[in-house]
């Protein structure tokens, strides 16, 4: 993470910056945050960040009166500016101060939720493409979190650390009917006989940005997409496989549970190409 990060108006050293200690996001994790690219300088696809992360603080009863699309992206630009980021991420976050919560301050205070902006170097990607597991955690459709990127996440990152612990990048995580959803940390595709396949939104996976993105591209690039309900023994049978996240962009899978796939299979590197292309264009 950068030195200094944004919090509420002000420019501070992250390693001097206070939060509410009692408060309804530090005790029972109500808030939302999205992570975003930076590339030469410029967040990626900010528009559609920022309308999905207040979407999510609606569902999450989050007021974010007074942060707007407008102010919170000129923050946003300041920040990378001060932190001279070129090539990077960025992670915007809505922290609740005050809920219909169990413990409660006397006096709440006029503001009803914190604004948090930090940048960050880019992930690293293994040159040789990802590896994936299956993870043995399961995703419950009938939380009412599904979907929704949260600060609840250590759901995610348990599941993910269980797949480092096994020398693995990332994890295949299904949900309690076994359907497949997505990777821990980023929304999952794969080939088969020429046809793209996702899992669709009821399955619990996330709506992601990228993943929007990757479907906009297949159908301009006429690649017949498919979005289902799929079990492992479909994914297995892929002849390729890729991720998609902020942070990742397009990622191919070369290793998934032991078997082998081809970084350069020719939707993935069309997919990829576009995917390029689209953040050339954008900068």
């Amino acid at each position: 993470m950068h030195p200094v990060i944004y919090l509420n108006k002000t420019m501070v050293e992250a390693t001097k910056a206070r939060v509410a200690p009692v408060s309804s996001a530090m005790l029972y994790g109500r808030g939302v945050f999205t992570t975003l690219a930076i590339y030469n300088s410029q967040p990626f696809l900010w528009s559609k960040h920022w309308q999905r992360l207040a979407a999510h603080a609606k569902k999450l009863d989050i007021d974010h009166t007074g942060c707007t699309e407008k102010n919170v992206g000129e923050a946003l630009h300041k920040l990378i500016a001060v932190n001279q980021v070129r090539e990077g991420r960025a992670r915007v976050i809505l922290l609740a101060r005050s809920g219909r919560d169990i413990w409660k301050t006397k006096t709440p205070g006029a503001k009803k939720t914190d604004l948090l902006i930090m940048t960050g170097e880019p992930q690293k990607l293994a040159p040789t493409g990802m590896s994936l597991a299956v993870s043995p955690f399961r995703t419950n459709t009938s939380s009412p979190l599904t979907g929704i990127k949260s600060l609840n996440y250590l759901e995610h990152v348990l599941a993910w650390e269980e797949a480092q612990s096994r020398d693995f990048d990332e994890a295949v995580v299904l949900n309690e009917r076994g359907e497949i959803v997505s990777a821990t940390t980023a929304n999952l595709f794969w080939a088969k006989n020429g046809t793209l396949h996702t899992p669709t939104l009821s399955t619990g996976t996330l709506a992601g940005i990228t993943r929007e993105c990757v479907i906009e591209l297949a159908n301009q690039h006429f690649i017949p997409l498919l979005e289902g309900i799929y079990e492992m023994p479909d994914l297995i049978d892929a002849d390729e496989i890729f991720l998609t996240s902020s942070t990742l962009g397009v990622a191919p899978v070369t290793t998934f549970d032991f078997r082998r796939y081809s970084a350069a299979g020719t939707i993935t590197t069309t997919i990829k190409s576009a995917f390029l292309s689209v953040l050339s264009a954008s900068n």
